[in-house]
């Protein structure tokens, strides 16, 4: 049986303050205006950057992302975010970019610190709430995208999925391993690659922005029970009702009636009838099939969170098909 909640906490393995170089926490502090004094390091996350909330000698506080040159492609991510935190509309739940630095090789983002932490798993009511408060008025924010954002050029989840998103007609087509399936869906492959197929036709539809990695540890709730959304690497152009299902992914094995939950939540409103299968078929196939090839970029928790996703979009796909 699959772990009834997502490897999140202590799955980030990443390095601390004083593993970096003298020069690059010389220039961070120098820009914070005061000595570090204390780095908490961020425990969650699938990559080996580093990230910390840092406290200086005069009280302050900030939380920092930083990559070395060797790790090109966390900094491709990092600048990503940083053009993308800039970009936001003001007002919304989402930690404040305050400046970049480029030292010693290195290439820093820091934020306004929240005051917060990753909801508790399984959801608490309370939290859920929040969270689902939430995302409604960020995906409202969205669905006109600003000019600066759209200047950006950002990518298309129809394109994505397309790309690097559909993995069962690989898989039937024999260009891909078949993953590890339980009994009652090994012979749904015509099924799963019908679902998969339909979703880049739905996303493309879409002419607002999505958060494209909306997972439970990519939320904060702070001490007014208020959700805060983080790590905006992955924002792209996409309909809001599929990071609604990438976040209740996080609490379906706990209980959660989430088929509910997803249709009585405004972003669904409008949506296909078979968007949450859709959507379900195609993160299945992509995360099963992806397990196997975690970039070096990565923690070594990633293969562990990518099955549990993957057997549990599966199993909630499975129930509401009524696979047996």
């Amino acid at each position: 049986m699959p772990p009834t909640s997502p490897p999140y906490p202590g799955s980030a393995g990443r390095p601390d303050w004083s593993a970096l170089p003298a020069r690059l926490r010389g220039a961070l502090a120098d820009r914070l205006g005061a000595p570090v004094v204390a780095a908490r390091t961020a425990p969650a996350g699938f990559t080996r950057g580093f990230a910390a909330v840092l406290t200086t000698a005069d009280g302050g506080r900030a939380f920092v992302k930083a990559a070395t040159a060797g790790q090109p492609q966390l900094v491709t991510w990092y600048a990503r975010e940083a053009a993308i935190l800039d970009r936001l509309p003001p007002g919304l739940p989402v930690p404040r970019l305050r400046w970049t630095l480029d030292e010693a090789d290195w290439y820093a983002l820091c934020l306004d610190a929240v005051d917060g932490r990753p909801p508790r798993l399984p959801w608490v009511p309370a939290e859920l709430s929040a969270a689902l408060t939430g995302y409604a008025d960020l995906a409202a924010a969205l669905a006109g995208p600003p000019a600066g954002l759209v200047a950006l050029d950002l990518p298309h989840l129809a394109d994505l999925a397309r790309e690097d998103i559909l993995w069962w007609g690989e898989v039937h087509a024999g260009r891909e391993p078949l993953p590890a399936l339980p009994a009652r869906v090994r012979h749904r492959l015509p099924e799963l690659v019908a679902l998969e197929s339909r979703l880049p036709g739905y996303a493309a539809a879409a002419a607002g922005l999505i958060h494209g990695d909306l997972r439970p540890d990519n939320v904060l709730i702070d001490a007014d029970g208020r959700a805060w959304f983080c790590d905006w690497t992955w924002l792209c152009r996409g309909p809001a009702w599929f990071d609604l299902v990438t976040l209740l992914l996080g609490g379906y094995a706990d209980g959660l009636d989430a088929d509910a939950i997803f249709t009585g939540h405004p972003v669904a409103a409008g949506a296909p009838p078979d968007a949450l299968d859709v959507t379900l078929a195609a993160l299945a196939g992509y995360f099963l099939t992806t397990a196997a090839a975690a970039p070096a970029t990565a923690s070594a928790q990633l293969p562990a969170h990518q099955r549990w996703s993957g057997e549990q979009a599966l199993g909630w796909l499975a129930r509401r098909q009524g696979w047996t």
